[in-house]
Order: structure tokens, then sequence, then C-alpha cells
């Protein structure tokens, strides 16, 4: 039930406030490292939510200011009233004084994003359990967590747009981070939608090394409120067999999010939407079928739930409707980055995606485990530092898909996006120079294949 201001998922609950936090525990570790370094910490370390907590939100509150400054600036109307269709052309909106207000227009764009889902068989999840949404506005800290993931199987056309990050990793990988008890516990494969080979099994084993507890092949039964406030939860073990129960200061549900779209009156107005998912049904103009009715963002069926796709998406589409523009939203190689303690970053196919287009005969994959230099001095495990680069193996080896998992993911998926995004091939990238001691540098370098059998651990600087 967390209300938002202006700006959306990411300003609000999803992007920023995700980042900041985890930035708060990347900021944990380093300390821990400093004193490898010759640093002395003053122990024991102790983390504070309340101060990072006030922090974040202050920092989301200046956004949705600017937000709404912006508006005003732009000469932009707007309405803080809940809206639904009355007509296709008009839209009636209400307070929550129940005042009304009408507003009708020749084009009409629905762009009301997603909310969490809770999963309601499961006894007393709705009464006791929160959200992501709800956590990152917490005042007090969350305590003893554990963080229930459901992963729904997604049509491979995901991995050729683009996944969705993966909340509950990012929060349990943060909560661990900052000092506090987390368990993670999931029906199936984490991650799905991005690279199964190696990538997925690799941030969850590394988040495994680093403290994060996991339930594997587990669900919950129900969650039942103590007399100490604590909350009791029983779950079952797939696997054994057997029926099991902790007790938890929080519990947080990540079954997926719902597009918000039921209040919206959509079928009166013709708005065809998949009646499994409610996500409403566009063409590659955006267009829903009420041809000047259009949607963007998370609300959209078949497009990556990213916030930099559905602002370019709405940016296109003004330029179409306003500036004489045919240009539409290209969805493929959207690069996109998971924020658990080390983090996956990707671009392009994941390796499983590739077979399936091209044939396992036709692709080559190049991979490498490495060590981030900052690791050495600290004597900090780098097992699970790894990238893989999907080629095609024909002659010009255009590459397909990059994977990373390392320090700083996002920034160096960033930079190598463009290239993918511009068709680069192998050889080209071997051409490139690579910037000297950096992770993004082994990428450069990357020269063994899995076809080979070869070890793949880069050794030397």
């Amino acid at each position: 039930g967390t209300s938002w201001g202006v700006g959306g998922t990411c300003v609000n609950v999803g992007c920023i406030p995700k980042k900041l936090m985890h930035q708060a525990a990347l900021l944990g570790t380093a300390l821990k490292d400093a004193q490898h370094y010759g640093w002395n910490i003053t122990q024991p370390i102790h983390h504070t939510w309340s101060v990072m907590a006030q922090g974040v939100q202050n920092y989301v509150k200046s956004l949705n200011w600017g937000h709404r400054v912006q508006l005003q600036d732009k000469k932009v109307k707007y309405f803080n009233v809940k809206g639904s269709f009355s007509d296709p052309h008009t839209v009636r909106g209400l307070t929550k004084a129940g005042k009304e207000t009408i507003v009708t227009a020749d084009s009409i764009v629905i762009a009301t994003g997603g909310r969490p889902k809770y999963p309601t068989h499961i006894a007393g999840a709705l009464e006791h359990g929160i959200t992501s949404d709800d956590l990152f506005w917490l005042k007090e800290s969350p305590g003893k967590t554990l963080l229930y993931c459901v992963y729904m199987e997604l049509f491979f056309s995901i991995s050729l747009t683009g996944a969705s990050p993966d909340v509950s990793l990012e929060c349990a990988g943060f909560l661990t981070g900052i000092g506090l008890d987390t368990t993670v516990m999931m029906r199936s494969t984490p991650l799905r939608g991005f690279d199964q080979a190696q990538m997925a099994s690799l941030v969850t084993e590394h988040m495994e090394s680093y403290g994060t507890k996991f339930l594997k092949r587990c669900f919950p039964t129900k969650v039942e409120k103590l007399e100490s406030n604590r909350l009791e939860v029983t779950w079952k073990n797939t696997d054994l067999g057997t029926e099991e129960t902790d007790s938890f200061d929080t519990v947080m549900w990540a079954v997926g999010r719902a597009p918000d779209t039921k209040t919206l009156n959509l079928e009166t107005v013709g708005v065809k939407t998949n009646s499994e998912t409610g996500k409403i049904i566009v063409d590659a103009s955006e267009a829903t079928s009420v041809p000047h009715i259009y949607a963007i963002g998370d609300i959209t069926e078949g497009r990556p739930e990213l916030t930099p796709t559905a602002i370019a998406a709405g940016k296109l589409l003004a330029h179409r409707l306003f500036g004489q523009s045919s240009e539409l939203m290209d969805y493929d190689n959207v690069p996109t980055t998971v924020f658990t303690p080390l983090e996956y970053g990707c671009v392009g196919l994941s390796e499983e995606a590739a077979v399936q287009c091209h044939g396992s005969d036709n692709i080559e994959v190049f991979h490498a485990y490495y060590k981030p230099l900052e690791f050495t001095v600290a004597e900090r495990d780098a097992t699970q530092c790894y990238m893989k680069m999907v080629c095609l193996r024909e002659r010009g080896q255009r590459i397909l898909g990059l994977h990373f998992i390392g320090p700083n993911a996002g920034e160096v998926i960033q930079g190598f996006a463009l290239g993918i995004k511009c068709g680069a091939t192998y050889p080209q990238l071997m051409k490139t120079v690579g910037i000297h001691p950096t992770c993004a540098e082994e990428v450069t370098k990357l020269h063994i294949t899995k076809r080979s059998g070869l070890d793949a651990t880069v050794t030397g600087c």
C-alpha cells in the first residue's frame, strides 16, 4: 500500500532506492577491505538502517519535486487524480475526496506501470507480508528477513529484448550486505530470462558465500504472527517432502508485478489485454487495439520492464505524433544489470537463446574467469567473477551477446552495448586496446572458447 510521488516505479520503489541501498552494502564491504589496505577501522562496524533510509527517502522526495517543477516549466497540466476511460477520447479522474475532472484528447497514452502481487493463496500473506515497494520506505530495520520469490516461465523473446532485474535477489543482497540475517526461499530456477548456463548460478553461489541463505525448491503455506510480534512461517520442502518452520521479523513477497490497469475501464473502450497477464497488447508503434490510444512501459505485453526502454519508447512516440518522425523503438540488444552483491550485466542474447536462434554448431562462446585487481590485497574470493561473449561462428563472427559478472557490471556493459548495437564483431573487439588495469579490459582479451575445453582462468596481469 505504499503511496508514490511523481516519477513512477523507478524513482519511488525501483532503480533509485535499490541502487542507493546496494551502494550502502558495497560500502560495508569496502570498510572490511580497507583494513587490508592500511586503514584503521574502529571495530565493531555497525549499520544504522534509519540513517540510510532517511537519506534515500529524502533523495527520492527531491526527485518527486523535481519532476513536478519540470512539468510546470514545460506547461504540462498535471492532475493528481485516479483516471479511467469514459469513452475512447475521454478520461474521467477522481480525487481522493471524490471531486471529478474530465479530460478529452485526440491521442491518449497509458503509462500506469505495475504494482507488486501478493500470494493471496498463502494464509496470512496479505496481513503479515510486505513487498519491495514497502521495504524501500521502512523507517526502521526489517531485521531477520525472509524473501519469497516465484520465477514464472518466461518466453525466450525476453532473452532477445532484455530481461527485468531480479528485485528479490537485489534486496536480499543489500540486506545481507548491511548485516541482516537474510533468507531467500524459491520454488524454481532464479534469474529466469537471463543466461542460465553459468551466469544465474554464479550470482546465487556468490550470494551464498556472501552470507545470504537459500531455501531452494521450497514454498510457504502460511504466515502467523506470534505474541512476540515475530512472524512464524511454515513451508514445504519439495525435495525432502517435509514441512518446516522458522520465525522472522519481516517477510517480503517477490512474486512478480501486475499491470495497474484493472480500474482503467479498458474493456469499455475496446483496448485489448492479455487475459493471463493483464498487460496491454501493442504493436510496433506502441498503439493498442484502439489506434489513437497508446501504451508504454511495464504495462505492455512483450516489452522488457526497464525504465530506459519506457523513456525511449515514450520519446519516440511523441516524435511520431507531433514531430513528423516515423522512427520506431528498437527493443533488440537492450542492456541491463542485476545489482546483486557481485553485479551481473548483460546485453544481447543469452547462450540458450543464441543456440535456439542459430543452432549450437553455429555459435562460438568465448569465456574467462578473472580476478579484479582490487580483490587481490583484500584477499577477496573471485571464484564467481566471470564473463562470456556469444558470437556467430561464421567468418565475420558478429557478437550476439555479452555477459559479465563482477564489480561495476552496469558501467562495463553500457560501453560495450554501443558496439554490439552497431554490429561489432569478435575480430573488431580483439583490435580494441583495453584500459589497464580494469575488469572491462578482460573483455578485450577473451580468447578461450567453451568448445575447446581449455581452462578459462586468467593468469598474470
